[in-house]
């Protein structure tokens, strides 16, 4: 992607790795970037695999006082938010930077429905997923654990 003032990018029909990779590597590079319509994001496997790995990522938490973290967000925009916080170094001050130039969002909201949004090959389901595989979308995960929002 060249670089312009913000990038936004329209996530649906996109795998969640493929799409956090790219956008972590932008934002690292000092890119702005927002991402709409999260709850349209694939993931690649079953939503029956997809659900026995997040309900193995809930079952993680601090043994003394489970409030004390690690927290397990159930909106699709905050776990693709997540997902980008892992391929990023978000403990040193550069990363917490790039983190800070992330938006992510379900739908799309007032500021970027009238702009232009673009897609990133690289992670186009369409493209990257044979069609006979199985895939779910993370809209439909994050309901099942208690997105009250689908």
């Amino acid at each position: 992607m060249s670089f312009q003032k913000q990038v936004i990018i329209d996530c649906r029909g996109h795998l969640l790795g493929r799409l956090a990779s790219s956008v972590a590597k932008e934002l690292l590079n000092g890119q702005q970037v927002v991402c709409l319509r999260a709850e349209d994001i694939n993931i690649s496997g079953s939503l029956y695999r997809a659900k026995l790995k997040y309900a193995n990522f809930k079952r993680k938490h601090t043994n003394s006082n489970p409030r004390h973290g690690p927290f397990h967000q159930r909106a699709p925009a905050k776990i693709l938010w997540r997902t980008v916080r892992g391929m990023v170094p978000h403990k040193t001050a550069r990363g917490a930077a790039a983190l800070d130039r992330l938006k992510c969002f379900e739908g799309v909201p007032h500021p970027f429905d009238r702009k232009k949004r673009m897609v990133i090959p690289a992670a186009l389901k369409v493209l990257r997923l044979r069609p006979e595989r199985r895939f779910c979308k993370l809209g439909d995960l994050a309901s099942e654990f208690g997105w009250k929002h689908k």
